[in-house]
């Protein structure tokens, strides 16, 4: 499980910012919302709320960045436009075989000598009954300083400093030759596979495909989790066109862009809905809505069964509010062992501290002249005069927490006047 995600000087976000998915448990509201991990807990679903263009995307794509990184895929390092520093940094906290581990590097995007990964550290965090924190290092790297440490295999100090750049230190030095390497390695791989990362506005249909055509175990349920989220369905499945009992018109394409792919459009013309015991192309038939949630489906239910941490980036796309409050529910439900759901969002109707979520699960996005920032709902404090737990949306709607658009549309028609 995440606990945390650090960024600084990367896209929109300037400074540091921190998403943080530690549970303040002080608040005893909705407990079965948390994840316990030794003597650290987590939340088990975060939404994050914001007008357009303050981050909240940003913030998804540094995300997808980390998994790449540490899967040695191509990874997406842009800079802060407005700032003059060329590096980046990015760091992640989270929960591994009932450990903490804390992975930090930097990038450095100036095309000098040192351009690429100049900075690394990975640590395990040991957590008291109390809560004291202590840090025990298992390396660092850090070019611009010249520091190179390595608490368990001393002999690779000297080896990091002649090593290159252009990737991290797990696919840069032999991690069969370094037992401790290797298994620093095989920690951040499991991790970084444990992440799933769809955009519900341009979201494949090639999971459910699998999933449905192989017969898998998670089948059924992801089936019934369709048939749940449409009450017009009966059913779903895969089939082969001619058992359609509906005629097709094959020059027709959906209007959905990521479902004109040619490599799946064979394999998406057998995806048949059961509409009152008669079956439909899904393609042609079900609206893109109902398109989605099937799209969805295998990862929510994967997620679920396999402790996987689910990022969503705007879950409320042509969704009912209903849907995307039974979605969360699911993940915060007390069935759910340890998967997370991180997802960014418009609707207002999930600001809900009454039956849905803890403070400590409502985040904000903004921006001003000083750059863009994450807050949570949990920084708001009585000292406020808002009962969080009972009028959260109405203070929302008020501007009580900012991280809302103000627009003077009407200004347009007035020019001239």
């Amino acid at each position: 499980m995440i606990i945390s995600i650090r960024l600084n000087n990367y896209l929109v976000y300037g400074n540091d910012v921190e998403l943080s998915l530690k549970a303040n448990m002080k608040i005893k509201r909705f407990m079965s919302n948390t994840i316990s991990c030794g003597n650290i807990n987590a939340v088990k679903a975060i939404s994050i709320y914001g007008a357009n263009n303050v981050g909240k995307t940003c913030l998804i794509r540094a995300i997808q960045t980390i998994k790449n990184v540490l899967l040695s895929l191509p990874a997406n390092i842009s800079l802060n436009l407005f700032s003059n520093n060329r590096i980046c940094s990015f760091g992640v906290t989270f929960s591994f075989d009932e450990h903490i581990y804390k992975y930090d590097f930097k990038f450095n995007l100036e095309r000098n000598s040192s351009y690429g990964f100049i900075f690394e550290k990975f640590s395990e965090l040991k957590i008291d009954h109390h809560g004291n924190e202590t840090e025990k290092l298992f390396f660092l790297k850090d070019v611009l300083k010249q520091e190179y440490k390595f608490s368990e295999a001393p002999e690779l100090e000297e080896l990091m400093k002649s090593i290159a750049f252009n990737n991290i230190l797990i696919y840069t030095i032999n991690t069969e030759k370094y037992y401790k390497l290797g298994f620093i390695k095989d920690i951040l791989i499991k991790f970084a596979t444990s992440i799933e990362i769809v955009d519900l506005n341009n979201i494949p249909m090639e999971k459910t495909i699998k999933l449905l055509k192989d017969d898998k175990a998670d089948k059924e349920k992801v089936i019934e989790l369709i048939k749940k989220a449409d009450l017009d369905l009966d059913g779903y499945e895969y089939v082969k066109p001619d058992i359609i009992n509906t005629p097709i018109n094959y020059g027709i394409k959906p209007q959905e862009n990521v479902l004109q792919m040619q490599t799946v459009i064979n394999d998406m013309m057998c995806l048949t809905s059961i509409h009152k015991g008669k079956r439909v192309p899904s393609l042609f038939y079900d609206s893109t809505g109902t398109k989605k949630i099937v799209a969805l489906a295998s990862y929510i239910v994967d997620a679920l069964e396999n402790d996987k941490i689910l990022v969503i980036d705007e879950l409320d796309s042509s969704l009912h509010f209903k849907l995307t409050r039974a979605i969360v529910a699911l993940f915060n439900n007390e069935l759910n062992r340890k998967s997370q759901l991180i997802f960014t969002l418009h609707d207002i109707t999930l600001l809900d501290c009454k039956k849905l979520f803890r403070k400590d699960q409502i985040w904000f996005a903004a921006k001003d002249n000083n750059g863009a920032y994450l807050y949570s709902l949990n920084d708001f404090t009585s000292k406020t005069g808002v009962r969080v737990e009972l009028d959260v949306l109405e203070h929302y709607k008020k501007g009580a927490f900012g991280a809302i658009p103000e627009p003077d549309l009407i200004s347009v028609l007035m020019k001239g006047e």
